[in-house]
């Protein structure tokens, strides 16, 4: 089968990886890709992410087999219907599909449509309405853009002034442009967080693992929310029991919905949950895509060919897929530049990696490290206790040799275990072989996993 991966990040990096390993694989392109990816990947940097007649005729030059798409604002934008209508098979879900992503106002609509429990929420596209609204609140609550802004567009507002300054950032100075035009003003949810992901054909599913993300930039999630500052699977708040709630109140009453309105959802549905006291799940947000850095632990946790399944989604016949399975453990921790997720520099030269790659089971990691996504001798994520560093804003050094920094989330540094705690530690020693100038992460990811 040849494939075509849209997309340059580490989520794409961490996809990439894992369809490499697929023995029904004849040939892997990525568009654009990176220089990371270019040793798994025929890469094709001419041809961007966002470049929809690009990404086409690319496919159809290269006679590919299935696109699977990373990104979300090529599917907003309407990639998928580009490919179908073209006759080629594609997972990620139609233009309408995703608007659950693209507009958070059409997603709390459609959830209040379907009875899908979400936190109480108010929709503004005039300011002084806004103000108004969260005076009138006069409690902590969540303001968000409306449209696509990478994962940052969502301020946590502890009281009403906090609230006032999210609504002037999107509205007046417009943080995050177009996407902050119209913004959710909603309830503060109260309880542990947890990512669910169900690949779907449009009428079936197929679940694979939960996931734990931190978006809060600072220790203790303290500071502003990113994309993303690492993650680990599984998410011990995730049990059994609240897996059956989650399934039976939001994924399949999402997939029904959505096929009920006439936009049928195939593709890789991610929910962004908050888990109650009570274990009750309220979704949070909805993504069209594999999340970023979830989809890092994912892809080194699971064991078995993802491509087949990536396929049936595309092609209406996830039935006929055979279930994933998942290793113990994973841990991702992601290493930013400085000032993320606002102004940052780029182009420092990052260093320990060749020493990273080098390492053996006698270092303290006591793990082999894989270094820049490529495939053990095991040919998987596959030893218990191998590292694998994944590459999301990186690119050559002007000198021609390493790897410097090219954007705000830089590396992701995901390890595998027996135990999240031993997953954990490896992906920390891992860490402290890398450096670049101002380099910044949090050095408590997956603690709430090790503390229940």
């Amino acid at each position: 089968m040849k494939v075509l991966v849209v997309g340059s990040g580490g989520r794409e990096h961490a996809l990439v990886w894992k369809i490499a390993q697929s023995p029904d694989l004849t040939a892997l392109h990525v568009a654009p890709g990176s220089l990371a990816m270019a040793e798994l990947a025929i890469c094709h940097p001419e041809t961007k992410a966002n470049d929809l007649d690009g990404i086409l005729a690319l496919a159809e030059r290269e006679e590919i087999d299935l696109v699977v798409v990373g990104p979300e604002d090529p599917l907003a934008a309407g990639l998928a219907d580009r490919l179908r209508a073209a006759g080629i098979a594609t997972f990620g879900p139609s233009a309408a599909a995703a608007q659950l992503e693209g507009s958070k106002a059409f997603a709390k609509d459609f959830m209040q449509r379907h009875e899908i429990p979400t936190a109480a929420y108010a929709v503004f596209e005039e300011q002084a309405a806004a103000h108004d609204y969260v005076d009138a609140m006069d409690r902590p609550c969540v303001v968000k853009a409306d449209g696509l802004a990478a994962g940052k567009g969502v301020t946590m507002c502890a009281d009403v002034a906090a609230a006032h300054a999210a609504i002037e950032e999107m509205m007046t100075a417009r943080r995050f442009g177009d996407a902050g035009d119209r913004i959710v003003i909603e309830q503060w949810l109260q309880g542990e967080e947890a990512s669910y992901y169900a690949i779907t054909d449009g009428e079936r599913i197929l679940t694979l693992a939960a996931a734990q993300d931190h978006k809060r930039a600072l220790d203790g999630d303290e500071g502003e929310n990113t994309g993303g500052m690492g993650a680990c699977s599984p998410a011990a708040v995730v049990s059994e029991a609240v897996e059956k709630k989650i399934l039976e109140r939001v994924v399949h009453p999402t997939i029904r919905g959505m096929a009920k309105e006439g936009h049928p959802y195939q593709g890789v549905l991610y929910v962004g949950l908050m888990i109650d006291a009570a274990g009750d799940p309220l979704v949070i947000e909805f993504n069209v895509r594999f999340g970023d850095p979830e989809t890092q632990a994912l892809m080194v946790r699971m064991e078995g060919d993802l491509l087949p399944i990536l396929d049936a989604s595309a092609r209406g016949t996830i039935d006929e897929a055979t279930a994933i399975g998942w290793g113990d453990a994973a841990v991702c921790v992601v290493l930013a530049s400085g000032g993320y997720p606002r102004h940052y520099a780029t182009g420092c030269e990052i260093t320990g990696l060749e020493a990273l790659a080098n390492a053996h089971d006698s270092d303290a990691a006591k793990g082999s490290f894989v270094a820049e996504g490529s495939v053990s001798a095991e040919g998987s994520a596959a030893a218990a206790g191998s590292v694998v560093v994944f590459h999301a804003g990186t690119r050559e050094c002007e000198s021609g040799s390493g790897y410097e920094t090219a954007g705000g989330r830089v590396l992701g540094i995901t390890a595998r275990g027996k135990t999240v705690a031993e997953a954990r530690a490896r992906a920390y020693s891992a860490v402290d072989r890398v450096s670049f100038e101002g380099m910044q992460f949090r050095r408590d990811i997956a603690s709430r996993a090790l503390g229940r």
